[in-house]
């Protein structure tokens, strides 16, 4: 277990907070500046001290996360308020499945360890996070344990004293089970670089009101019914109508599936066909419209858009399984967004596998959409052509390979060993099925 420790002129709370680190958990302090010689006397504590230059609480955490190796990785305080000591009651309930997000529910051990000013402000933002959550909360605590990989995969973007706030809403949204467990609250060492300050006290309530302020996005994924004959035709002859089927519908759910990963307020699966039981919960299927892709695409943003002051809306389709949730999360983040109208994945075969709007207009998606030629070389860059004549500012995702043939189906694959996708892919190799000199290839390669 890793244990994430922001640090601003901790000096006189450090020797006890890494005195009481439990057996197995290793201390990772992030230096935010200390002028007190912080950094040096962590160091030779024994802890891994990592530099963080930009000021900021949410800068700290987010740099440990990003050092932290283990599985589950903590957050505690650095300035002795609060026991490391308690953090295996925390992490047991992430290990033993019981939730995904566990809060320290300060409980004060002193009187004056926590004064009423702050404690009636924490009291009022957990009424707000019950409301907006459904968890059974009632403290914004810096403690807290989760997996490491879920907490990349919701592409926090806060790096002020919004970063705890975002944390739980996003996790709330990305399908967290979120709990809290009592915890001790001791007086602090020294004098709190948020609430101690008037400047400090402003900075955290202006970061959080824009946190609570920013509507999760929306999520679509267009596609079609898995049914053999109707998908990934262009698989065939080299795999059979029901390999190619199973194939198209182990990357559908593998991408539902890592959406449902990203923060989202709703979750669209625009479908060609009726749903089956490979359809995971969480998700609203509606139905595509007539015409071409172009017109399907344009189409599919009115069910995004709910208002004039709507979310962004991003959508995918169903061709890229390798597809990391932590890839879209930072994308749509509340940070994510500043500067950006549009958002535009780039595929390699000149397509695009994911395409977004900050204001999903369906006027606008329309103008963007319609008329672009569809399944070409030139696709994406027409669509690119399209969004600059809009003058609209684009934030251009990572490019991904779409899986159309046989060599694409090989390649992305071995990008994504533990997909579903893979394991479709390797039962239909397994069987000795593929025909072709080119998809025998394919699969030798990717054996290789």
């Amino acid at each position: 277990m890793d244990v994430v420790l922001p640090c601003l002129d901790e000096s006189a709370a450090l020797p006890w907070v890494l005195e009481r680190m439990p057996d197995g958990y290793r201390a990772i302090v992030v230096d935010n500046g200390s002028t007190d010689g912080s950094a040096e006397l962590a160091r030779s504590l024994g802890a891994l001290v990592v530099s963080e230059p930009r000021r900021g609480f949410g800068a700290a955490c987010h740099s440990g996360l990003l050092a932290a190796t283990a599985e589950y990785v903590c957050f505690c305080d650095c300035d002795a308020s609060l026991d490391p000591g308690e953090l295996p009651g925390l992490v047991s309930a992430v290990h033993d499945g019981t939730a995904d997000l566990v809060l320290g529910r300060r409980r004060p051990t002193d009187r004056g360890a926590w004064p009423v000013h702050a404690r009636l402000a924490n009291a009022e933002l957990a009424r707000r996070l019950r409301a907006r959550t459904g968890a059974d909360l009632h403290d914004l605590g810096p403690m807290r344990a989760a997996r490491r990989d879920r907490l990349m995969d919701l592409g926090l973007g806060d790096r002020r004293s919004g970063y705890p706030l975002e944390m739980v809403l996003s996790g709330a949204t990305a399908g967290m089970r979120i709990t809290e467990r009592d915890v001790g609250y001791r007086p602090r060492t020294g004098r709190s670089k948020v609430t101690g300050t008037l400047r400090g006290t402003r900075q955290a309530i202006h970061d959080m009101r824009a946190i609570l302020s920013a509507r999760p996005a929306t999520l679509l994924v267009i596609a079609k019914s898995p049914q053999p004959g109707r998908v990934k035709t262009r698989l065939t002859p080299a795999c059979t109508p029901e390999q190619a089927a199973r194939l198209a519908e182990a990357a559908l759910v593998d991408t539902l599936t890592t959406l449902a990963r990203v923060p989202a307020g709703r979750r669209l699966l625009v479908l060609d066909g009726p749903p089956g039981r490979w359809l995971p919960p969480g998700w609203e299927v509606v139905p595509q419209s007539g015409g071409g892709l172009d017109a399907r695409l344009a189409a599919a943003f009115a069910f995004a858009s709910e208002d004039a002051d709507g979310p962004p809306a991003l959508l995918v389709g169903m061709d890229t399984p390798q597809l990391r949730a932590r890839t879209l999360a930072e994308a749509v983040s509340r940070a994510g967004r500043i500067g950006t109208d549009a958002w535009f994945g780039p595929a390699t075969d000149g397509g695009f596998w994911a395409f977004g709007l900050a204001h999903p207009d369906p006027d606008l998606a329309r103008r963007l959409l319609l008329g672009v030629p569809m399944s070409s070389p030139s696709t994406g860059a027409a669509l690119r052509d399209r969004l600059a004549a809009a003058g609209l500012r684009v934030a251009t995702l990572p490019m991904l390979n779409d899986v159309d043939t046989v060599a694409d189906a090989a390649e992305v694959s071995a990008l994504a060993p533990g997909s579903r996708f893979a394991r479709a892919w390797r039962t239909v190799t397994d069987a000795g099925t593929v025909r072709g000199p080119k998809a025998r290839a394919a699969t030798q390669g990717a054996a290789g």
